[in-house]
């Protein structure tokens, strides 16, 4: 099954913890929110979902 980042731009309040524990620093964030910079080298380990306190981001799979 393929997977996917999602990242719900009305959830987020910009702290940065997911970009901190990124081991791929493929996250990064402008004036809305956090955003996927670098989709390519994402390894979409869960590892942001796992540190966001507001459950704006996760890893789930594609229809």
């Amino acid at each position: 099954m393929e997977k996917k980042l999602v990242i719900e731009e009305s959830w987020c309040k910009k702290c940065g913890i997911c970009i901190e524990f990124c081991p791929k620093k493929v996250l990064d964030v402008n004036d809305k929110s956090v955003y996927l910079k670098d989709e390519e080298n994402c390894i979409l380990c869960g590892l942001c979902e796992l540190r966001c306190p507001d459950f704006a981001i996760y890893v789930e799979e594609k229809n």
